[in-house]
């Protein structure tokens, strides 16, 4: 399989500190982004705990990359993706009870792994996903926020939802609890996907359309600059975290 992939975070044009940090390890075809909250101090140590711990998790792995996985290396994979993602929480909320600088410190986690055959992803929080196929665009990730339960529960549309005053709360989070749930799904890959892992400093700004037109229409250095872009000429009122990574060969 070859991989090419690009990574920028940005501050945006409102905040005076970057709390996002995202992670590309070519060699695990491992992806990575964290969106930090609780100030400048905390906030960008926790999403960096994040990404280095899943990375160390990662790195401890055998390589299994030697052929498409069966179903018993599926569900050991997502495990381990479980598990880093845990670890980084555990660490976070330790950090946080040791020291009173970083209490109410918290990051979203949002983890892709490529594989021969599928694509493995790991989220908390309200950092997307998303997979791009023949010219078509999908959310593959489920936003753990408010403002997603409301949309659920019918009480809020998602046009309302983007713009409304609560969109940042989000119901799930690394650091504030020492265990949290983790999502995980597996996806096929085919020759030409593309998967785009961004911080909500994007998603809030730039609707799902206008991702499919940027990421299937330009290379990926190109659309994640032209991402960022976008989105601070739309306010950037937060920092904003690009991932992209495409297919270009099984």
């Amino acid at each position: 399989m070859r991989v090419t992939s690009c990574g920028i975070t940005d501050v945006g044009m409102k905040r005076q500190n970057n709390e996002d940090n995202y992670l590309i390890n070519d060699d695990l075809r491992l992806f990575v982004v964290a969106d930090g909250m609780g100030g400048h101090a905390g906030g960008e140590y926790a999403s960096q705990i994040a990404v280095t711990t899943v990375e160390e998790v990662l790195s401890n792995i055998q390589d299994e990359r030697g052929g498409e996985p069966g179903a018993d290396e599926e569900v050991v994979l997502q495990e381990k993706l479980r598990y880093a993602i845990r670890l980084a929480g555990k660490r976070i909320y330790e950090r946080a009870q040791e020291n009173s600088d970083f209490h109410g410190m918290g990051t979203t986690a949002l983890v892709l792994v490529l594989r021969e055959q599928s694509g493995y992803i790991a989220h908390v929080g309200d950092s997307r996903c998303y997979h791009f196929r023949n010219g078509d665009v999908a959310q593959v990730t489920e936003d753990h926020s408010w403002v997603n339960e409301q949309i659920k529960a019918g009480l809020i549309s998602k046009e309302n939802a983007r713009t409304h005053k609560l969109r940042n709360i989000i119901t799930r989070s690394l650091g504030y609890f020492d265990e949290v749930d983790i999502d995980t799904q597996v996806t096929g890959l085919v020759e030409g996907d593309a998967f785009l892992l961004c911080s909500d400093g994007l998603s809030n700004l730039v609707d799902e359309q206008e991702l499919r037109a940027i990421v299937t229409g330009h290379p990926v250095q190109d659309a994640a600059r032209r991402l960022v872009e976008l989105a601070n000429n739309r306010g950037g009122d937060d920092n904003i975290t690009v991932v992209i990574a495409r297919v270009d060969a099984m």
